[in-house]
């Protein structure tokens, strides 16, 4: 296919439009931008600060068939150290969290797609509300959390969540997107199906919770995550999702199959948690991806289990 513009003139453009809000770079270091810590840099980077902005920059990287990938808060994701050839789109000024409305028992809060989980959960305590607590230190956006519906201490982002909006990547333009229950699984979502990106999410909270109570939960799902190892070295969490009809969690599985610690490059399996595999000394997206493979191949020998990532290698 042949462009009518290079990523540097698309860039450009953008950078001379009155009508975009928003912030454009060249050859942006990825690797600072993902809980990794791992990949090269984007030929061309864009953070829309409005959703108008953000819809027209899809529009120019669909229409002339532009290799893109929409960044959240990069907590699930490995760049590869090549870089990325084409237009990362970030999310990250698209980051408001307001009140949206109230009942008598609930309140309603309306998330942009690059807020962080952290700011879900500190609006909500801060305004005594309760429902968000397990989600509390958890990395990454709420898109991303929306997208690949996070679970945390055994609740999922769609317990609490009534509504969404995102931009159809068919006529850009914004819709509503209506939670059918059935749609919603266990870190899965309708939108990891659909040609869209998502835009903004309501949740609904809990009221008449004392701020203290609230406060007090948060701390413990922090602290525990903090026992658990999360904090101690680069990271995307988890890397394996549970499979239900294992009966058993992969971290689980991987240390029954002796695996914990295991270090392959700068990538190892976390010495603390066998589901887990951490960034111990310049890991490469290429070290992280080899440990994954022999993860999985390891295991179904031993096992016959298959083990199925949830982080995504972006090239």
């Amino acid at each position: 296919m042949k462009f009518m513009y290079t990523l540097r003139e698309i860039g450009e453009n953008f950078k001379n439009d009155e009508n975009f809000k928003g912030c454009i770079k060249f050859d942006e270091p990825l690797d600072s931008r993902t809980t990794f810590r791992i990949g090269g840099k984007s030929e061309l980077f864009i953070e829309p600060a409005d959703v108008r902005s953000l819809a027209a920059v899809l529009r120019t990287v669909v229409s002339e068939g532009i290799h893109y990938f929409i960044l959240g808060g990069g907590s699930n994701i490995v760049f590869a150290d090549e870089g990325f050839h084409g237009c990362v789109i970030s999310t990250g000024k698209l980051n408001a969290v307001r009140l949206e409305s109230a009942d008598d028992e609930c309140a309603y809060v309306k998330c942009m797609a690059g807020a962080t989980a952290s700011a879900l959960v500190n609006f909500c305590t801060e305004n005594s509300l309760s429902g968000a607590e397990e989600f509390a230190g958890l990395p990454g956006s709420i898109g991303g959390a929306v997208f690949m519906n996070a679970r945390c201490f055994d609740k999922s982002i769609s317990d609490i969540l009534t509504a969404t909006e995102h931009i159809s990547l068919e006529n850009f333009g914004t819709e509503a997107g209506a939670i059918n229950p059935a749609e919603w699984d266990y870190k899965k979502s309708p939108y990891q199906n659909k040609k869209s990106v998502i835009t903004e999410a309501v949740f609904r909270l809990k009221k008449g919770i004392p701020k203290a109570e609230i406060s007090s939960r948060c701390s413990a799902f922090i602290s525990e995550r903090r026992e658990k190892g999360h904090f101690k070295f680069p990271s995307a969490g988890s890397v394996f999702k549970n499979n239900r009809n294992f009966g058993i969690p992969s971290g689980k599985i991987i240390d029954n199959a002796g695996l914990k610690g295991l270090q392959i490059g700068g990538a190892q399996i976390a010495p603390f948690h066998g589901n887990f595999i951490i960034n111990v000394n310049r890991a490469s997206s290429a070290d992280v991806k080899n440990l994954v493979d022999f993860i999985i191949k390891e295991v179904k020998r031993q096992t016959n289990f298959e083990l199925e990532p949830e982080i995504i290698f972006v090239n």
